[in-house]
């Protein structure tokens, strides 16, 4: 029963508190307590800035975001692929192609041997439309 009531004996001064603090980690850094558009502290418990209004967690959702972005992103994807503009229009355009080849096969039913020949040419069409587009823009690929 001691164990329990450790410091009975002890008298308890009104300032001190009753149960000592338990010792967390301090839930917002440092670099968080400070707007990254502005650089004023930002108020306890605020979710936005004062000064600026810009959003305390906005950093938290643009790093989650900015991986899904950076692929969708032009000049990201033209650079990671070292493409010029003009051939990383050419790969997009021949993947349309390729794609258009892969779905007229879904989208016309041949019922008879004349038709199957008609979407067969048109595949053929279209896949050599991907390749002369592909061609293109291996031709306009910038050298390293």
């Amino acid at each position: 029963m001691a164990e329990i009531a450790r410091n009975y004996e002890e008298r308890q001064e009104f300032w001190k508190p009753a149960v000592a603090p338990r010792q967390e980690s301090p839930v917002n850094d440092a670099a968080d307590q400070v707007c990254d558009r502005c650089g004023t502290d930002f108020v306890m418990g605020s979710r936005f800035c004062h000064v600026c209004g810009a959003d305390r967690n906005a950093s938290l959702a643009s790093a989650k975001s900015g991986r899904v972005r950076e692929w969708f992103d032009y000049t990201s994807l033209r650079d990671a692929l070292g493409q010029t503009n003009a051939s990383l229009v050419a790969l997009f355009v021949g993947l349309v192609c390729v794609i258009a080849a892969a779905v007229t096969g879904f989208l016309y039913t041949a019922t008879t041997l004349l038709d199957w020949q008609a979407v067969q040419i048109w595949r053929i069409e279209w896949l050599l439309a991907a390749t002369a587009v592909f061609a293109l823009g291996v031709l306009l690929k910038r050298n390293k």
